[in-house]
């Protein structure tokens, strides 16, 4: 930082010119041609945030920032080299400016565009991006050697945090193992029963956003099962009205707490335990499932790979995957002694803590990393503009 406060302050004391990208880039997009894309293609084929196909033409081979029009607004990338093709809801930023570095405007466009097209559209929620969304987008232009210092520094925090990723998702895959052996019980002859054996299913009862409330009855959406909750809760992220507490279906201390639908197999049948001292009520696309074993050891079961095979065979794949709870139930899961799901319990809770808890190990060093990177990548790619 102190050699490019130094560089800033040799090189460009009374501030840097800032351009449109208008005046310094061309701006345009691919072709609307998506039929050829396949899985065997030659060439990239860039079309929105998540997709990208391969295709046998191609139409570019500049370094250059592509946009996606729609879906994920916002999200930027940068293309280095090779051939690519691009669809027509999608934008490419060739810039013909040789005091600009490609990398430092991604950087910049990455940390400052999605405001900027926020800040200009007429209502909070952005569906599409239009090409003078692009063209009126202004960024610095300080001299090369301090655009190439801040691209090496943010480099250099992007390769760490990745190689940080790339550490934790190792771990993940060896807790998977692990927790996958240790539920599998293939050395020991212990019972196993169907679900519909140890305990019964109770539905929950519907609510809504409209019947959120900041203080009421605490409640477990089961949208929440899959994006904010792990295997374990004791404490509801939602309320809903107080008067409504008569009408609805509440999961006991000790259930397990079950979605019936998601957008993938896998989300389908998520469980959490709820071992929160008191009832929480649960929505009507959720069951608890009450039976007198540990609860977070029922909650590990249902994530071993052999669990999420079986629960496949009773997922309706219609417009919203849903779950056959009837088939569901006949599921058998392993069922040893209290005191042996008890330590099984806390060997994989400190797994669990390893790979996920953001307080603890990798996960917390991750999001120190990250911290620190927002920090000095907003102060370095920030500028005063020249009068």
């Amino acid at each position: 930082m102190s050699r490019i406060d130094a560089l800033i302050a040799e090189l460009c004391p009374e501030g840097v010119e800032f351009k449109s990208i208008g005046e310094i880039a061309a701006v345009g997009t691919g072709s609307s041609d998506r039929k050829d894309a396949k899985a065997d293609g030659a060439f990239p084929f860039y079309v929105r945030s998540q997709d990208v196909f391969r295709i046998d033409k191609y139409e570019f081979d500049e370094e250059a920032i592509l946009i996606p029009g729609e879906g994920g607004i916002g999200e930027i990338f940068h293309y280095v080299s090779g051939k690519y093709a691009l669809h027509q809801r999608a934008y490419r930023i060739c810039f013909n400016l040789a005091e600009l570095n490609t990398k430092f405007a991604y950087y910049y466009f990455a940390v400052h565009f999605k405001r900027f097209i926020l800040l200009k559209a007429v209502s909070a929620t952005v569906t599409s991006i239009r090409k003078p969304m692009i063209t009126d987008f202004c960024i610095p232009i300080p001299p090369l050697e301090v655009q190439r210092e801040i691209v090496k520094v943010l480099d250099t925090f992007t390769e760490l945090e990745a190689e940080l990723e790339a550490e934790l998702e190792a771990r993940r895959r060896q807790y998977k193992y692990y927790r996958d052996a240790l539920l599998a019980f293939s050395d020991q002859d212990i019972r196993w029963a169907a679900m519909a054996e140890l305990g019964e299913f109770i539905r929950g009862r519907r609510f809504t956003k409209a019947d959120y409330v900041e203080d009421g009855v605490p409640c477990i959406h089961y949208g929440e099962i899959y994006t904010r909750y792990g295997t374990t809760a004791d404490t509801a992220i939602s309320h809903v009205r107080s008067d409504m507490a008569a009408s609805l279906r509440y999961a006991k201390p000790g259930d397990v707490v079950v979605t019936d639908v998601g957008e993938t197999v896998e989300d389908v049948g998520k469980a959490v335990a709820w071992v929160g001292t008191e009832d929480v009520a649960i929505h009507d696309h959720c069951y608890a499932f009450r039976h007198s074993m540990n609860p977070k050891f029922v909650s590990y079961c249902m994530q071993t790979s052999s669990f999420i095979a079986e629960k496949a065979k009773y997922v309706a794949r219609t417009k919203v995957n849903t779950l056959l709870i009837g088939g569901f139930s006949k599921i058998r899961i392993p069922v040893p002694s209290l005191e042996e799901q008890e330590r099984i319990v806390a060997i994989l809770d400190k797994f669990d803590a390893l790979v996920n808890d953001i307080s603890v190990g990798l996960p917390a060093e991750i999001a120190a990393r990250r911290r620190q990177y927002a920090y000095y990548r907003d102060r370095l790619l920030t500028f005063k503009e020249a009068a």
